[in-house]
């Protein structure tokens, strides 16, 4: 595990709700540069750990700094990008280009309604580019198809050219045809732009050969460390983690229960 130079450290970090722990006692570090992919099956603590890095929720016991500094304190957020399940429950009748969407993205920096100058109009394009989607930018955003809309809305990520990209199941609403596609535009993203990136995943498996390191989440943090130690886990670690016999495909790299893919 690499925790050299980390954008995130997580340390003993513990989260409840009520009466129930859903987080105990997480122990993470993100490098910069890396890919990492998160997973766990549902109710595992994944979108809680999100909104705890995102400061929508309070650490209650633990620490998390980002980029050195305590998240308490942390007022940067433009050095982090956030993109949603959106492709999922976008409202494809509202009035927006393609352009219109990303340069929203620039709000923050330029202030609302101000005028945008031909910087900041490259920097929409160049968004626009580094997700392949550069000649569609006149087009609606409702026209699109949902992995298209994902596209677009990782580059109103990107405009504000952040320095770590979260995505949350950025996957949910793509046809199955188009999500392979969808991986290497992020591991390019990452390989080639050096954007440090924390993927939350269901497909284990179609990600195994993007990521470059994999934290399994599920209350506790069952694995932390590089895809190729993770590849090396056994049979009965993945049941053991996901509480149920689990099938491993290995020529697929993708895994599989009861004739379905693991969440």
């Amino acid at each position: 595990m690499d925790t050299h130079d980390p954008i995130v450290r997580i340390k003993n970090l513990s989260y409840r709700y009520e009466k129930e722990n859903v987080l105990e006692n997480i122990n993470l570090s993100i490098p910069k540069g890396s890919f990492l992919g998160i997973v766990g099956p549902n109710g595992s603590g994944k979108s809680t750990l999100l909104k705890l890095l995102l400061g929508l929720l309070k650490p209650q016991q633990g620490e998390i700094t980002i980029f050195g500094q305590d998240i308490s304190r942390f007022k940067d957020w433009q050095k982090i990008g956030f993109v949603s399940q959106k492709a999922n429950s976008f409202n494809s009748g509202f009035p927006a280009t393609v352009y219109e969407v990303v340069a929203s993205g620039l709000t923050k920096k330029i202030g609302m309604f101000k005028f945008m100058n031909k910087q900041y109009q490259k920097k929409v394009i160049h968004a626009l580019q580094s997700v392949g989607m550069d000649s569609f930018f006149k087009k609606n955003i409702g026209e699109l198809s949902g992995g298209q809309q994902q596209r677009v809305f990782i580059a109103r990520a990107l405009v504000s050219e952040p320095e770590l990209l979260v995505l949350d199941e950025p996957t949910v609403g793509v046809d199955s045809i188009n999500v392979y596609s969808f991986y290497e535009m992020l591991e390019e993203l990452n390989k080639k732009m050096g954007i440090t990136l924390l993927l939350v995943t269901h497909d284990i498996g179609a990600i195994s050969d993007k990521v470059t390191h994999v934290a399994c989440l599920n209350k506790h943090l069952h694995f932390h460390g590089r895809t190729s130690e993770f590849e090396k886990l056994k049979l009965n670690d993945f049941s053991n983690f996901y509480g149920h016999d689990v099938q491993v495909l290995t020529h697929h790299h993708e895994l599989y229960h009861h004739g379905g893919a693991l969440q």
